[in-house]
């Protein structure tokens, strides 16, 4: 059980720190922390109604602003219903760091959904194993099962509170 709890370890390295700095970034995802505004240009279908905007853009939460004529205002831009052209502002994360929280957030719809379960696994095997890395007589052990139910009472404060 050590030799393979240290193989995989060794193994899973670079993953666990993609997905410990993609979710410490995470953490922050409705603030501008990291983020820096990046311009578009884009030609999308003509005659859009306001709410079709958002979803043709991507942006979630579109909020139109105003219009004059054939140009509908939104926060950070404008679209053109004569010429489909929309020009907007976005604040996105450099591109490692958003390649990683996509990572972090793939789901099924993601070709690499399977790395997320395959990553899941070899954390609960981790999990699993840390009980077979020392004899139950030993000392060491016992003070490990003390800071286990530590964790299990912390980990129910957090989901429950």
């Amino acid at each position: 059980m050590r030799v393979i709890h240290r193989y995989l370890g060794f193994f899973l390295a670079g993953i666990m720190a993609v997905y410990a700095l993609s979710g410490m970034v995470l953490v922050f995802r409705t603030t501008d922390f990291l983020k820096r505004e990046i311009q578009h240009e884009k030609v999308i279908a003509a005659n859009l109604q306001p709410e079709q905007i958002g979803k043709e853009l991507r942006i979630k939460r579109l909020k139109v602003t105003g219009q004059e004529g054939s140009i509908i205002s939104f926060e950070n831009g404008t679209y053109d219903q004569a010429s489909g052209k929309a020009v907007y502002s976005k604040k996105e994360l450099p591109f490692v760091l958003d390649k990683m929280t996509k990572l972090h957030k793939a789901n099924t719809n993601s070709p690499l959904y399977f790395l997320n379960l395959f990553f899941g696994l070899g954390l609960l095997f981790f999990v699993i194993s840390s009980f077979w890395m020392f004899m139950p007589s030993t000392s060491v052990f016992k003070k490990g099962m003390y800071f286990t139910i530590g964790g299990i009472v912390l980990t129910l404060i957090l989901l429950f509170v």
